[in-house]
């Protein structure tokens, strides 16, 4: 019997096979490198359609993607042969409750649709920086943005998870924050500080291991509907004045402000360093607060006053869907102009060559609300330390353009690393969402790295709630003993 025929009728959303002709789009990904072909995709509507198609998958050995936003270049939301519990059709969605100030945001919902349903009400809470990013990704395993300085990580802000269908029906204005989950036997639970703790616990960091997530509720803050934001241009022979500017600021950095610097290729095709400003003010309170930026005279300035909503689109352009794409992260101590002109110099003679073009990035998103939480409140590893990434972009999807862009991140993680001695291996390893490993042969041995000190407890938790580890495809956990 065909597989479609064989599904529950009760099923209520979209069901797609290699025979449709929607199946292309399907399975297609923001990484064209990231694209497997699977044997169903099933476009759920709601937990119920959720919990069916993942019964449907364990009783027929199928292997289980979750897509949000499809944003792992890795694969991580696609699968060879299994099915595709695809989440962002119907659940792509942001309800705010301006009054308790909470956002109800669906499983597959994008930051885009996050940041614009919030900021109608004035307010807003931690995004990716990439705004067609997936919500439930960024968020389940960590969660950097330019609003970290105030409001730490996105898995902060998150009270708990919560059923969509109620909340529907109740217009989400009484019920207390929680967080809805499918568990892997099918079950529909929700997770909270009181309601299943431990669960709530293991998925602020510990990624898609326990289950899926079909909605969110964030903690919303209030957010002036303006702020000063864009790129700025800088050449090689002002990198060492721009480094020493970011030196200095990154020593006191404030809580309203944060930077992207990118060795890349500028409009006229030379190498240049590219720096994203953010500050969570006015045009003139932001040009007196970097003004040592503008002071080395930048090739290019289009920095300026903007509606908060299109901060997090401001690498868009270079970020689009339809790329190959590979990316690895490390980390480094501080902004150290050695360091960065021995990764620009290397970038640039790569970018010079045939085969993709790399990108080394520098994030610098202050620390101090993220490190003040307490270690254990998440199993997310809280590093005192500025993430790199290292990314390799191409057009056409052969074979010889992944191995040749996986070449080239790997010789740049490799600099940064050796630029870095006296960081720990956990620390070398980066930012676990930045990571190509979480898919690969040896994920799970990765997984002690990533997890680091929370492992063992992170373990228990998955073998209450996955013990036949169902949900494998991000850093897998191996259940508890």
């Amino acid at each position: 019997m065909s597989p479609i025929h064989d599904f529950p009728a009760e099923f209520k959303g979209d069901l797609i096979t290699p025979d449709h002709p929607d199946y292309p789009k399907a399975i297609s990904r923001w990484a064209l490198n990231a694209k497997r072909n699977a044997a169903m995709v099933a476009f759920v509507k709601d937990t119920e359609d959720i919990s069916l198609a993942i019964k449907y998958a364990c009783a027929h050995g199928l292997e289980i993607a979750i897509k949000g936003g499809g944003h792992n270049p890795a694969g991580a939301s696609s699968t060879e042969g299994g099915l595709v519990i695809d989440l962002h059709r119907y659940l792509n969605y942001s309800r705010v409750d301006p009054a308790k100030r909470i956002g109800y945001v669906g499983g597959g919902a994008v930051w885009e649709t996050v940041d614009k349903a919030a900021i109608e009400h004035g307010l807003a809470t931690v995004g990716g920086t990439v705004n067609h990013t997936g919500v439930a990704g960024l968020t389940l395993g960590g969660g950097y943005g330019f609003l970290s300085p105030t409001h730490g990580l996105a898995l902060d802000n998150v009270l708990g998870v919560s059923l969509p269908q109620l909340l529907a029906q109740t217009h989400c204005l009484f019920l207390p924050p929680q967080a809805t989950v499918v568990l892997a036997n099918g079950s529909i639970v929700t997770a909270n500080e009181t309601e299943n703790p431990d669960l709530f616990w293991g998925i602020r960091g510990g990624g898609s291991n326990f289950g899926v997530v079909a909605e969110f509720v964030f903690r919303l803050h209030p957010q002036r509907r303006t702020v000063f934001a864009g790129r700025a241009l800088y050449h090689r022979r002002q990198l060492e004045a721009l480094i020493s500017a970011t030196a200095e600021w990154w020593d006191s950095p404030g809580d309203r402000s944060a930077q992207i610097q990118a060795a890349t290729v500028g409009p006229d095709g030379q190498p240049a360093m590219a720096v994203i400003m953010f500050y969570n003010g006015s045009e003139a309170e932001g040009r007196a607060f970097y003004h040592r930026f503008f002071d080395i005279g930048p090739v290019l300035d289009q920095v300026k006053e903007i509606p908060y909503e299109d901060v997090n689109s401001l690498q868009n352009a270079s970020l689009y869907h339809g790329q190959g794409v590979y990316f690895k992260g490390a980390a480094h101590r501080r902004p150290d102009y050695e360091t960065v002109l021995r990764a620009f110099d290397r970038a640039a003679a790569l970018n010079a060559g045939p085969g993709p073009n790399p990108r080394v990035i520098f994030e610098y998103y202050p620390l101090q609300r993220i490190t003040s939480h307490d270690s254990g409140e998440t199993p997310f590893r809280r590093d005192c330390i500025p993430s790199a990434l290292v990314v390799a972009l191409w057009g056409e999807d052969t074979q010889e353009n992944s191995t040749r862009g996986r070449e080239m991140v790997y010789e740049l993680i490799g600099l940064l690393k050796d630029a870095n001695p006296q960081l720990s291996e956990e620390e070398k390893a980066g930012y676990s969402n930045y990571d190509d490993d979480a898919v690969s042969k040896g994920a799970a041995e990765k997984a002690r790295l990533v997890f680091g000190k929370h492992y063992a407890r992170l373990q228990e938790v998955k073998k209450r709630y996955d013990p036949e580890n169902v949900f494998h495809k991000w850093f897998p956990i191996t259940p508890g003993a």
